[in-house]
């Protein structure tokens, strides 16, 4: 309590009403898969657009052991309704492919408009994908430029440079014909003589003073331009590569954080450059000395076009060299270990499996994205053929993830190419009232080709699962729903097929005459009549969670009638909201939900090891499943 110690007016704030508790969002997902290029590990990052989902993690491209279909998923949930969403990529190395040579092989490869130009002899910078793919097998073309005279002569004669920065990598020459350099090829490095207060020019020779250098001398900062194309295919299937996208203009001071060794470093300095910075450059700490680095950095990648330097009006495909890396590739088809995620001897580029603390990564990673409120691993179910075991693993883990999490659900497929007896099989592996299962899978129009393309249905699902939040309600379940991207399904079920189905908790998706195609089911997996529908299920997590998050501020409060009281009246008034909004039935708000926190729902016991106990009872809608009109004949006279 406040002390009043001298006589006076205090005035102090209070509170004359109960806390409130704000509804959690249900829309946010989770994909766990292969993808073409992205990292394997660490914290997920939010994605907005499927624009997002490219520049990290790549495009549409098929993998080479198969349809990219988490990449089609993540396309069809923002095309079906989705807003927020992360991805966890897994990658398996397989045999004779290793972290540490994943890409570009012992030497990049050089390639130049001028055919006659070749590798250096022993190159010693060398260019590896940040992370692993076919993907990185990329172009990335460097492009010299220079900028205007730093070289001034004042009126009293003495020498001078503008804008003048410490370790700025030089040119300098003396204007004539032919044009010289003032040594070698003409690059210095710019360090601060300190004991004399003086600029000095740091070459491969003796330092060059400012005082000595001729009236006509020119001095102009060298920076390169970094364009990097990304591999793809042709409307014929062959290998070309995407418009170039510029990364900038770096200079090669090796301490500036826009330097091009800083930004294109192994380990960035922010998760931005990591994510978006998609090569990095290895460069031996034995290149250069500390006063030659940033000259020697310029002379390792850019010496075919050093000598073009000291030409006039040369155009700027004559300052450039292309590197095209090599050896990059998708791996083989992640196993179910890669989806559960390693905690202990994960490796990749960045994290050799010596580190200590490996990050998290698989479905380990969604674990500190407490947003996440849907998870899906679109097409673990497409090499049910050549591996059942290792399918209904994967299927397992993300199960197992969300009944961990509690506050998740899990959008599973049936594999392709299944008849109905073939899907109820499949569903019998497994119950869990955390899960959905749906089928078949869906034909889309493939967005390269313009071709049929079978796609699972999970992440069609996910967006729709979003829609039906934003539009109605979460505890509206998510059926009688458009399925926007579908031009068909691969197969067409009838009444009788889905009689077989629905009762085992197989959602189908089926075309209706004049309505398209329709998710026309809504269950879970679960054998427990209390949680056999999908709606009630997410709704008690979305109500679960939102307490949750909403009384945090109970824990340490003196634990009496005053706090039980305050805690009731905060979830009552949260469920009140509810009832309002239609998630609860009844006719009255005592006859939808009921609150206790008192004596009754707490022992002494309780109260001596500090447990509140709080007994919360909701009577949730559930969704018209069956509509049944019953229609007899009538008499104009019945009641004459």
């Amino acid at each position: 309590m406040p002390e009043y110690q001298a006589p006076g007016v205090y005035v102090e704030e209070t509170s004359f009403r109960s806390k409130t508790i704000e509804g959690v969002s249900t829309t946010t997902t989770g994909f766990v898969g292969p993808t073409r290029f992205g990292p394997l590990a660490g914290d997920p990052e939010l994605l907005t657009s499927l624009s997002d989902f490219e520049r990290i993690y790549g495009g549409l491209e098929d993998l080479s052991f198969g349809p990219n279909y988490l990449a089609h998923a993540v396309r069809a949930f923002f095309e079906e309704g989705g807003k927020r969403l992360y991805v966890s990529r897994v990658f398996n190395f397989g045999t004779g492919y290793t972290p540490e040579t994943h890409l570009s092989g012992p030497n990049s490869v050089y390639a130049s408009t001028d055919t006659a130009l070749a590798s250096p002899p022993n190159p010693q910078v060398r260019f590896v994908a940040r992370f692993p793919g076919a993907a990185g097998n990329m172009r990335v073309t460097l492009t010299l430029r220079t900028g205007t005279n730093m070289f001034n002569v004042l009126s009293d004669g003495s020498r001078v440079l503008t804008r003048a920065r410490e370790y700025m990598l030089l040119h300098a020459r003396l204007p004539g014909t032919p044009m010289t350099p003032l040594s070698g090829d003409g690059l210095f490095v710019l360090r601060r003589d300190i004991l004399n207060n003086r600029w000095e020019l740091r070459g491969q020779g003796a330092p060059v003073q400012l005082d000595g250098l001729a009236a006509n001398t020119e001095i102009r900062p060298v920076t390169v331009v970094v364009d990097v194309e990304q591999p793809t295919l042709d409307s014929q299937g062959l290998q070309t590569f995407r418009a170039p996208e510029t990364q900038g203009e770096f200079d090669f001071d090796p301490r500036s954080p826009q330097g091009l060794s800083q930004t294109f470093t192994q380990s960035p300095a922010t998760r931005l450059l990591f994510l978006t910075s998609p090569f990095a450059l290895e460069i031996p700490a034995e290149l250069g000395g500390d006063d030659d680095l940033p000259a020697a950095i310029a002379r390792e990648l850019m010496w075919p076009v050093l000598d073009t330097l000291l030409q006039n009006n040369v155009a700027l495909d004559r300052l450039q060299v292309v590197f095209t890396m090599q050896g990059g590739r998708d791996g083989a088809l992640p196993l179910a270990s890669s989806y559960e995620g390693d905690p202990i001897n994960f490796a990749d580029y960045l994290t050799p499996s010596t580190s200590v603390d490996a990050p998290k990564n698989g479905l380990l990673a969604f674990e500190a994205v407490e947003d996440i409120s849907i998870v899906a691993a679109p097409g673990y179910s497409a090499a049910f053929k050549a591996s059942a075991d290792q399918v209904f693993a994967i299927q397992s883990a993300v199960i197992n993830h969300c009944e961990q999490m509690r506050y998740r659900v899990a959008i599973l497929d049936v594999p392709p190419d299944q008849l109905v007896s073939g899907a109820l099989q499949f569903r019998n592996q497994r119950e869990s009232k955390y899960a959905a299962l749906y089928y078949p899978w869906i034909v889309i129009a493939d967005p390269f080709t313009g071709n049929r393309l079978k796609v699972p249905p999970s992440g069609h699902m996910a967006g729709i699962y979003a829609r039906n939040d934003i539009e109605h309600a979460v505890f509206k379940t998510p059926a009688n729903e458009v399925v926007r991207l579908a031009i068909d399904f691969e197969q067409r079920l009838n009444k009788a097929q889905q009689e077989a189905l629905n009762p085992n908790g197989v959602n189908c998706l089926r075309f209706f005459d004049g309505r398209g195609f329709l998710v026309w089911g809504g269950r879970t997996i679960s054998t427990d009549s209390e949680w056999k529908y999908l709606s009630v299920r997410r709704y008690f997590a979305y109500l679960e969670r939102s307490i949750d998050r909403g009384t945090q501020w109970v824990v340490f409060e003196n634990n009496g009638p005053q706090l039980w009281d305050n805690v009731r009246r905060t979830i009552e008034d949260f469920l009140l909201n509810e009832w309002k909004a239609g998630g609860l039935l009844g006719a009255k708000p005592e006859l939808a939900y009921f609150v206790r926190c008192d004596r009754s729902t707490m022992t002494q016991n309780d109260l001596d090891n500090g447990r509140l106990v709080c007994l919360i009872g909701v009577a949730p809608v559930k969704p018209a499943e069956f509509v049944i009109f019953r229609i007899g004949q009538w008499t104009a006279t019945a009641n004459q």
